[in-house]
């Protein structure tokens, strides 16, 4: 029998902490080794886009892809969850775990650099990402202040006021975003824009950038100087982000960033990363990968069968 959650299951059941642990648990395995990812893959219709992920998670006794589709201004994600016999164990609507699990990719990076709080968070970006942005640091780090900027200055104002109160955080509504970055300690960008969000001269020689947005090569959020700037540059895996991480894309053909320079999130988590002597500005690119999602998803349905009473339909069994 496989479970169907739909969205309001998955909101009803997922628990950030438990899905940082294991996105950290998942990664480590691919830094050994033993998890495999399989980049994200398109293809284009009339009107639309298909994009489909897929990976095994050994940890999680389990394998599965993602399959999202794009298609008149709306964007539809399903995870598929089978068990490592085969069977089909979970068809999950996969929007909001999709937020849960990059929020939780970021804090992993925070955990594996051992930053310390009290820290200032900067979030350019106002939108379901960024929520869990913020939401993933609170359950890693001290958060001394959070500082948000989006173009639209009525929802800039609105995530503000509710970051506040769901977080108990100091949060600022940045007019700027330059005010925002400016003396921040982690800047995240997490927008769909095509053009850099952020200059190089703003940010701290000491801070870490999460980069969550441009992942087609015709987008970039942080110019190619930023790039260059950056002490360590890491990857949530080598092969996804030279198909479609725009900032370092368009960073490499501008003649300022070379792909050797890249570590990947996995070997960090696993240890087999020499971290620099010295401060310097640590940039994550992080975009994605199926994953993470079989990590989010294998607490999910584990929460579901623990639970109980939720739909199951008799597929492929």
């Amino acid at each position: 029998m496989a479970l169907i959650l739909r969205e309001s299951d998955v909101q009803d059941l997922i628990e950030m902490d438990d899905v940082i642990a294991a996105v950290e648990s998942a990664m480590r395995e691919l830094g050994e080794g033993e998890a495999q990812n399989e980049p994200r893959r398109r293809a284009f219709s009339p009107g639309g886009l298909l994009n489909v992920m897929f990976a095994s998670y050994p940890g999680g006794k389990c394998t599965g892809l993602k399959a999202y589709t794009v298609a008149n201004g709306r964007v539809r994600f399903m995870v598929v969850l089978f068990g490592l016999d085969g069977a089909m164990e979970a068809l999950i609507e996969a929007d909001f775990m999709g937020a849960y699990r990059t929020g939780a990719a970021t804090a992993v990076m925070v955990k594996a650099l051992r930053l310390q709080g009290p820290a200032t968070v900067a979030l350019i970006g106002t939108g379901w990402q960024a929520a869990t942005q913020s939401l993933a640091l609170s359950r890693v780090l001290e958060l001394k202040e959070l500082r948000v900027y989006s173009r639209n200055a009525e929802k800039r104002a609105a995530f503000a006021a509710e970051q506040n109160e769901q977080l108990g955080v100091r949060t600022v509504d940045a007019p700027e975003p330059e005010a925002a970055v400016r003396g921040a300690d982690i800047v995240i960008t997490c927008t769909t824009s095509h053009n850099p969000v952020i200059e190089a001269n703003w940010v701290e020689a000491h801070a870490l950038v999460a980069a969550i947005g441009s992942n087609y090569r015709n987008r970039a959020e942080l110019p190619p100087e930023l790039v260059e700037r950056a002490q360590t540059v890491v990857v949530d895996q080598l092969g996804a982000a030279q198909l479609e991480s725009g900032d370092l894309i368009q960073a490499h053909e501008a003649g300022r960033f070379d792909w050797s320079q890249a570590v990947e999130l996995g070997a960090v988590v696993a240890g087999r990363w020499e971290r620099p002597d010295r401060a310097g500005i640590t940039l994550f690119e992080s975009h994605g990968l199926a994953l993470w999602d079989l990590a989010a998803a294998s607490v999910v349905v584990a929460a579901a069968k623990k639970r109980g009473g939720y739909e199951e339909i008799e597929l492929l069994s």
